[in-house]
């Protein structure tokens, strides 16, 4: 039997401590999905990310920057740990990456120590 949207919204929801795991853009994925604002692609957008779910979803890189993420409040996280906040829609400006980058090294010297 195939799920419905809102049943697969909600099994991603509740993987994902009611969204608070998912990365901003995909929380948004999910509430336009059940909105019925998507297209095509923003569907299999949202399929992709229920099958990450279902095989342990893993929040992306923010900027492409590993072990660093960024929740839904702004919160920016160094394996899961708060060292800064960037507000919307700043944090993923150019000026917001050269940051971030620099954010991240200063990560790695303390870990380093």
């Amino acid at each position: 039997m195939l799920q419905s949207v809102c049943d697969k919204a909600c099994e991603i929801l509740h993987k994902t401590r009611d969204g608070e795991d998912l990365s901003p853009p995909h929380l948004y994925l999910v509430q336009e999905m059940v909105n019925g604002h998507l297209n095509e692609k923003g569907e299999a957008a949202f399929e992709e990310l229920y099958q990450n779910v279902l095989q342990g979803y893993k929040p992306p890189w923010f900027h492409d920057i590993e072990h660093l993420t960024r929740n839904h409040v702004g919160y920016v996280l160094w394996k899961g740990k708060r060292v800064e906040h960037y507000d919307s829609p700043w944090a993923y400006s150019a000026d917001a990456k050269k940051d971030a980058e620099e954010l991240a090294r200063r990560c790695r010297i303390l870990e380093s120590r």
